[in-house]
């Protein structure tokens, strides 16, 4: 039974799958007796839509698909054009059937029969089985596993057990008094009797299969005033194909100067209707669109509190009696989406476009053989076709493409305009679109500054090109348009020399190109670390604050096999982390959000150049006067130039008492190092003086007086030594003093 009953939804589906094509022709996006005059197609998945006319009397029917009410309810506009006033809106809903459980359990993929079934608890159906037919309305639908059959027939006249039966349910049915248990293995057909359920299945099998949604509802606009026509101005947002640029780039003759910047988009309509003479415009940015269901009914879930209520019961209270004296009584007091028109500027007019031509009929437009001609195909720039000279004799293969000729080749009449932020493409001539097909608009045709050259990107330019850079070209975005992301056919030389992509590019705005790899190019990098340095940034109170820098160097090396003209190869160094930056940072250097793109610059007639870059990152910290670094940092922060006189005279009493108390410090080092001498040797001297005590022969007479005159010797020296140290730290002890009260509020920082 299930394998019949799978079957005959695949062959369902199908059936309705083709209904659904058919009807999505038949049923456009929305229909109207407005005339649709402007289109705003996004690169976000909608378009906002602009219908203009005039309607007698006081309806407007707007009918919309099924599944475009919801974008239309959220952004639909309707204004009369002769009292400015927004008008009224309404529908028709679904019926509340369509949100029920039974339906619900028809989404593709879920639901079973049994699921079906026990949803339509208290339905009455007919159930057809292998025992015959049972009627009644469904009570519930059990699962059972490893139950006997009571419908099963007996074996003999010996009363043998039921058979078993696997995995199986149970439905329940109720007639008047009656209750009725059949196995759904046995059901073979379902008849509800319901007649206004059975056409909401069918409708939901519709919506399913694409072919519900794809009908439309009416919207009926209630106009007001007294008047007996109306000029209106509609407008609403609704899912459209998202536009798609396709770019050009001629690269300057002699590598760097002038470039040629074209532009086209490629419009989509499966609307379902023409878009005849209407005013386009493309916007490129990032709008924020989304699905919200506004047409379905929602019921809001609320507690039932009836059973509290009704459940509430009195308790009897006995009257109590009271001994002693009687106190008195006392008394008892009881306690719109469309997005605002921008005003646009102008934007140079250029040539005029070879490609597919806007206007076209359904069938497509027939275009004259010398508009045919007017771009050919890239394929054929690299063949280098030429035409025969009148005697017969070749002529000379002269470049096709040329940067004249296919500035000339192309008309791209826009204006540029601004809203919220979001850069539009106003087409200034109306165009034809007609349903079901794609029309390739010119949209930018004019001059930039470009120039072509070499891009390394760490790990190369692909497998087997890992230490070589990609040939790029690079041109500023002077237009005052966004270019959204798309491919962009390199020409150069009146050949097609390679293709890239890139991300989206701001008005004004550089961009960088890969379109061919570089294989007589090598670029190798080594790194290594670098020494810690600390610099001086202020004294705040006698506090110094410094930066301390991590350091890492790399040194990036190009290596040409035969260019000796001299070049430039851009290195896209990766940075080390956010708060790192260059020490010394190149001449030409460019921020990437992740990276620095750094100039490596070959001189003319070498072949190699390398260049070292050192990141740091900064950390600010403190340090104390008497750190040993301090001095150090004192002369650099003295050698620069930007300290005022009296900063520096404020500074240099400073640096004197800190250098002083360095130099103490050093010869109390010195002192010390020959104190410890000193008592290492005495320490050895009374060592050996003690072994010859009990050696009494005159060889051991004189070791001990000569061992007794250098401990006395060295005695002396180290008392002498200690008196030092003890003067010197007093000398220092007062020049720390000093120091104190010399950084006593004093603030100076770098300028």
């Amino acid at each position: 039974m299930r394998t019949r009953f799978a079957a005959t939804l695949v062959l369902a589906t199908l059936s309705l799958a083709g209904c659904a094509k058919e009807n999505r022709a038949r049923f456009p996006s929305a229909s109207s007796p407005l005339s649709l005059d402007r289109v705003v197609l996004y690169r976000n998945g909608i378009g906002y839509f602009e219908r203009r006319g005039k309607v007698d009397g006081n309806h407007l029917s707007i009918k919309v698909r099924k599944d475009q009410i919801n974008d239309m309810l959220k952004s639909l506009t309707i204004v009369d054009r002769n009292s400015g006033r927004a008008l009224s809106v309404s529908m028709p809903l679904d019926p509340q059937t369509w949100a029920s459980a039974a339906l619900a359990t028809l989404q593709p993929g879920n639901g079973s029969l049994a699921q079906v079934l026990d949803s339509l608890r208290g339905v009455q159906v007919n159930l057809g089985t292998t025992q015959g037919e049972f009627s009644g309305r469904v009570v519930m639908v059990e699962e059972t596993n490893q139950e006997p059959d009571p419908t099963a027939e007996r074996a003999g006249a010996n009363h043998a057990a039921p058979a078993v039966l696997g995995q199986d349910h149970k439905v329940t049915l109720i007639r008047e008094k009656e209750l009725t248990v059949v196995r759904l293995s046995k059901v073979r057909t379902v008849t509800l009797e319901d007649g206004d359920l059975a056409m909401q299945f069918h409708r939901r099998l519709d919506a399913s299969a694409g072919e519900g949604m794809f009908q439309q509802v009416e919207v009926g606009v209630r106009l007001g005033g007294e008047v007996s026509s109306h000029d209106l101005v509609v407008s609403y947002v609704v899912e459209a194909p998202m536009w798609k640029p396709s770019y050009r780039v001629v690269l300057p003759e002699k590598g760097k100067g002038e470039a040629l910047l074209q532009a086209w988009a490629v419009v989509d309509n499966v609307s379902g209707e023409d878009w005849n003479e209407v005013s386009m415009s493309l916007t490129a940015g990032e709008p924020l669109a989304f699905r919200y269901d506004l047409h379905t009914p929602r019921r809001v879930a609320r507690e039932d509190v009836s059973a509290r209520v009704h459940s509430r019961r009195a308790a009897v209270a006995m009257g109590e009696s009271s001994y002693g004296a009687e106190d008195e009584p006392q008394s008892m007091s009881a306690p719109s989406v469309a997005p605002s028109p921008a005003e646009a500027r102008d934007y140079p007019e250029s040539a005029a476009s070879g490609y597919g031509r806007s206007g076209a009929s359904r069938g497509g437009a027939k275009a004259s053989n010398k508009a045919r001609m007017a771009a050919p195909p890239p394929s054929m720039a690299a063949r280098g076709y030429a035409l025969d000279s009148e005697d017969g004799a070749p002529a000379e293969a002269a470049p096709t493409f040329t940067f004249e000729n296919l500035r000339q080749s192309t008309v791209a009449r826009t204006k540029a305009a601004s809203a919220s932020g979001l850069t539009r493409f106003e087409l200034s001539n109306r165009v034809t679109v007609p349903d079901g097909t794609s029309t390739m608009v010119a949209i930018i045709n004019d001059a930039v500054k470009g120039e072509e050259t070499f891009l390394f990107k760490p790990g190369g330019a692909g497998q087997g090109y890992e230490s070589n850079p990609y040939r790029v070209v690079r041109f500023k975005n002077s237009t005052p348009f966004v270019l959204e992301p798309g491919p962009i056919a390199i020409f150069s030389g009146g050949s097609f020399v390679g293709e890239g992509i890139s991300e989206t590019v701001g008005a004004n705005s550089s961009v960088t190109i890969p379109f061919a790899v570089e294989p007589g190019l090598m670029v190798t990098q080594e790194t290594g670390s670098v020494p810690e340095e600390l610099k001086l940034v202020k004294i705040v109170n006698g506090v110094l604050h410094v930066e301390r820098y991590s350091r890492l160097k790399t040194v990036w090396k190009v290596t040409a096999q035969t260019m000796k003209d001299g070049f430039t190869v851009l290195v896209r160094h990766p940075r080390l982390g956010a708060g790192y930056v260059l020490k010394d940072r190149p001449e030409g250097t460019e921020d990437l959000p992740d990276a620095f793109l750094v100039p490596v610059k070959v001189p003319v007639g070498a072949t190699t150049q390398t260049l070292e870059l050192i990141e740091q990152q900064p950390v600010q910290t403190t340090l104390q006067i008497l750190d040993a670094n301090v001095p150090l940092l004192f002369e650099r922060f003295l050698a620069v130039g930007s300290l005022s006189v009296q900063e520096r005279a404020k500074l240099q009493p400073v640096v004197d008492a800190r250098r002083e108390i360095g130099r103490i410090d050093t010869e109390i080092a010195g002192f010390r190092r020959q104190q410890a001498d000193l008592d290492q040797r005495g320490d050895k001297t009374r060592s050996n003086l003690l072994a010859l005590e009990k050696d009494k022969s005159p060889e051991a007479a004189v070791m001990r007086r000569d061992l007794q005159v250098r401990l006395d010797d060295w005695t002396k020296e180290g008392d002498r030594l200690g008196r030092e140290l003890v003067r010197l730290d007093s000398k220092r002890t007062q020049l720390v003093v000093k120091l104190d009260d010399l950084l006593q509020n004093l603030t100076i920082a770098e300028h």
